[in-house]
């Protein structure tokens, strides 16, 4: 079975930088899409970015680009998402998904990780 575990989350003042990862089992990058997301208290879940593994394009939603960077490792089936210049904004509980394209509507998702930024 499908399974992602998302790691990496934790408590960033402003301006700082944290690093997510997603670990994949039961399945390899090559031929999947791996998607973050994130949602934070009342809102709605809003995606983040989206990285195909076959060729390493990557999407990012206006509110993260230029701060955010998506990465692969396909030989550890690890997706990472490093977070720079963190906000108190980008306060949210953030998870890892796949699919077969990039898509707001993945088909597995991780349990979700933390983070929280402080001002």
């Amino acid at each position: 079975e499908v399974q992602l575990v998302e790691s990496g989350g934790g408590l960033v003042q402003a301006g700082g930088s944290l690093r997510l990862s997603c670990a994949a089992s039961g399945f390899t990058f090559d031929d999947y899409a791996i998607g973050w997301f994130r949602q934070a208290p009342g809102k709605e879940r809003e995606g983040v970015s989206c990285i195909s593994s076959s060729d390493g394009s990557t999407y990012y939603a206006d509110s993260v680009k230029g701060r955010f960077t998506s990465s692969s490792d396909n030989a550890k089936n690890t997706v990472y998402l490093q977070m720079n210049s963190l906000q108190p904004a980008d306060t949210a509980v953030y998870y890892c998904a796949s699919g077969l394209y990039c898509s707001p509507f993945p088909d597995c998702w991780g349990q979700g990780t933390q983070v929280t930024v402080s001002s």
